[in-house]
């Protein structure tokens, strides 16, 4: 998100990878996206519960496509989107994923039974309380 909202804000196209595998269109790839607050919220759910111990997976539990991310920078960001593409790197091609996703079974069973910020909500606090700001920093 922080490579594509510059380009966005100031109305480029960003280009997204095209698909190299015939299981995902273009943009169809998917990550399991996760607002930072909600990874901080785990682990002060893991600092406040000292009994629990063991290795968690931490992520929204749900794979979003990287269109559904462009969508909600450009949504953020007020212009309006239409995906343009570029090929993937050959570098990258054969240890692409296509997709990602967490299983948060022990996490829910060790009983973190808060929800997630969904995608749409985590990109548009990001944009406009942070990278929009004339110090994204600060």
């Amino acid at each position: 998100m922080s490579q594509m909202h510059p380009v966005v804000s100031r109305g480029d196209p960003y280009p997204l990878f095209r698909s190299h595998n015939p299981d995902f269109a273009d943009g169809e790839q998917q990550r399991d996206f996760i607002y930072v607050d909600d990874c901080i919220a785990v682990i002060r759910w893991l600092l406040d519960n000292r009994s629990v111990s063991g290795l968690f997976n931490v992520g929204s539990g749900n794979a979003r496509t990287f269109l559904d991310l462009a969508r909600a920078v450009h949504q953020a960001c007020d212009k309006a989107f239409q995906p343009t593409w570029r090929d993937t790197p050959q570098t990258l091609r054969e240890h692409y994923q296509y997709f990602t996703q967490a299983d948060l079974t022990r996490l829910r069973t060790a009983g973190f039974t808060e929800s997630f910020t969904s995608l749409e909500e985590g990109v548009t606090i990001t944009i406009k309380d942070y990278l929009a700001q004339p110090d994204p920093f600060r």
